[in-house]
């Protein structure tokens, strides 16, 4: 639970630090959150494998997508709050940005971010446990 709450804290933090700065409306920049999602996760891993007798390939892909999911939700609920409280012309600006064609709401913005976040999650998951995972093949 820290790792999630820790990687959706440097999520919002990032997200400020653009807002600050006014680049917030750019999408590029959120490539970036794969990397923050990406090193929490992985942080995450190496600490249970480090703490744990036995690193089991299930247990560490649950531990991946459960630190994901959770930084996902709560940086979700954070820019549910930013959207429809704070800067509500935010939404309409980057979905204007994305050339579509039909009636832009803030939610689809909102769903859009948390697919990406548990996506984003799952390949870097599966990614990270084929490195930390423990080999079948005997030593020599």
């Amino acid at each position: 639970m820290k790792y999630g709450i820790g990687i959706a804290l440097a999520l919002i933090g990032y997200f400020l630090l653009t807002n600050i700065v006014g680049l917030h409306k750019y999408p590029i920049l959120s490539a970036l959150n794969g990397v923050i999602i990406g090193a929490g996760i992985f942080f995450a891993l190496k600490s249970y494998k480090a703490n744990s007798a036995v690193f089991k390939y299930q247990d560490g892909f649950t531990l991946g997508l459960f630190t994901g999911g959770l930084a996902s939700i709560l940086f979700g609920a954070f820019m549910a709050c930013y959207i429809f409280w704070v800067d509500t012309q935010f939404a309409e600006a980057i979905l204007d940005s994305w050339n579509l064609n039909f009636n832009k709401g803030s939610l689809i913005l909102i769903i859009s971010l948390i697919i990406m976040g548990f996506s984003t999650t799952f390949v870097l998951t599966l990614a990270f446990m084929q490195l930390l995972k423990e080999s079948w093949n005997p030593k020599h």
